[in-house]
């Protein structure tokens, strides 16, 4: 095994994996961690009364984060990091109980670009939001994790659809809708009344609405004979997520420093609580009206200065080089699993590098000791993209995308390398303790 494995960073790793089936468990479980390192909750509808050397987080729609600390020092620049806390998959529609030859099954609408066929055959629980009446009439929001298999996909068998291995599309509508039990009377209002009884003890609610998907229970495991990779569901993009958390809770505190885990990244950004909403914004307006420069404190002036003073290292997964599928790589651009975090370059802006950022992090990545790739998508293929251009776009910050390599990028089960959790960790904790940023 190499040095270079952290087992204690991966163990909290597939912890967070195995916690964070939604948004909103993937915040509430980043929540949580903050919190015992001594970050003080804002809330966005209260007045913010900030202090210099402290620690702050905030959350909106409860599957968007921002976790920052302010230097003791005047602020001048902040480094920013950013993730996105959401993932493709199957979400329920609203009126979601439908029977077919007996069974209950629940519709679905996918959710982002899902590869479809990795979720036939699994095990899979049910976890979301729930937002309840009680008998007095008092609506709460309630996080449910059904996390034991209740459901399931079921393949049609080769016999009846020979030509299945020859390429077959998937109808999402009419061949993907889950098999939860032998029944042609219960409906999904019933069993979420068990279940909310038996994850929070509620009794006589009513349901009011729900945000609730399918996942797969199957937990993180560790790879490989010399265990060299990680598989688990979520991969992208809950390893940034914790890469960047991790980042955080480990730096000396000396800088400004921001943490963004975005919703909606997989849908486009466009929220409240994405990307493209103000979120952002928001905060960077309200830290500089109480420590921006100088006089001008508060002022557009001072914060165009704040965000131009400062960087975005936009963090999103790379498409590692398959050894099945090399010709899908630009020759010169296959990042390896454990080769380092990943430069993403566009000339099309999908991504928001260009050769300032770029050479900053690689200078971050030479200071750290750290390896680093960089991946240009083939000249003949589309080109996915990032909160990045959308972050640079919206609040004007310079920005870089990095990630790190992965195979079976949007599958119900991805797959990462071990060392390349602390690869990038290493290299944001250097860029978090950079006390000069050019």
């Amino acid at each position: 095994m190499s040095e270079i494995f952290n087992v204690e960073r991966v163990t909290r790793l597939c912890e967070f994996l195995r916690r964070s089936p939604t948004p909103w468990h993937a915040t509430h479980a980043m929540a949580e961690r903050l919190e015992q390192a001594g970050f003080e909750r804002l809330e966005e509808t209260a007045n913010w009364q900030l202090s210099p050397g402290q620690r702050y987080y905030v959350t909106r729609n409860d599957s968007s984060l921002i976790a920052f600390q302010l230097p003791k020092e005047p602020l001048h620049s902040m480094r920013m990091l950013g993730a996105h806390t959401d993932s493709p998959g199957l979400r329920l529609k609203p009126n979601a109980t439908q029977y077919a030859a007996g069974w209950l099954q629940l519709g679905v609408q996918v959710y982002g670009g899902a590869l479809l066929a990795p979720w036939f055959d699994r095990d899979l629980g049910i976890a979301g939001r729930v937002h309840i009446r009680h008998a007095d009439g008092q609506l709460e929001s309630v996080l449910l994790n059904v996390d034991r298999p209740v459901a399931m996909i079921p393949s049609l068998a080769i016999h009846l659809d020979r030509d299945v291995n020859a390429g077959r599309s998937i109808n999402p509508q009419t061949q993907m809708a889950p098999v939860l039990m032998q029944s042609d009377t219960e409906r999904l209002e019933d069993l979420l009344a068990r279940w909310l009884e038996a994850e929070h003890g509620l009794r006589a609610v009513d349901v009011v609405d729900f945000e609730l998907g399918f996942y797969d229970v199957q937990p993180p495991s560790l790879v490989g004979v010399n265990q060299e990779l990680i598989a688990s569901a979520r991969l992208d993009n809950l390893l940034s997520c914790f890469v960047g958390l991790e980042a955080l809770l480990d730096c000396d505190g000396q800088q400004g420093a921001l943490l963004v885990a975005n919703d909606h990244e997989e849908v486009g950004s466009a929220s409240a609580c994405g990307a493209q909403g103000p979120f952002l914004g928001d905060v960077l307006r309200r830290i500089n009206a109480q420590l921006g420069r100088g006089s001008e404190k508060g002022s557009d002036e001072s914060l165009i200065q704040l965000i131009q003073s400062s960087l975005m290292i936009s963090c999103d997964n790379a498409h590692g080089l398959h050894p099945n599928f090399r010709d899908k790589h630009d020759e010169q651009h296959g990042p390896t699993l454990n080769g380092g975090p990943v430069i993403k370059v566009n000339a099309s802006q999908r991504y928001a590098t260009n050769s300032v950022t770029g050479a900053l992090f690689r200078d971050i990545c030479r200071a750290a000791d750290v390896p680093v790739q960089s991946f240009v998508t083939r000249s003949d293929m589309g080109c996915g993209s990032t909160i990045g251009p959308i972050t640079a776009t919206e609040v004007g910050v310079p920005t870089i995308d990095v990630g790190l390599p992965q195979w079976a990028m949007h599958s119900v089960r991805e797959t990462a390398g071990t060392q390349d959790v602390e690869h990038l960790t290493r290299a944001l904790v250097g860029f978090l303790n950079r006390k000069v940023l050019n």
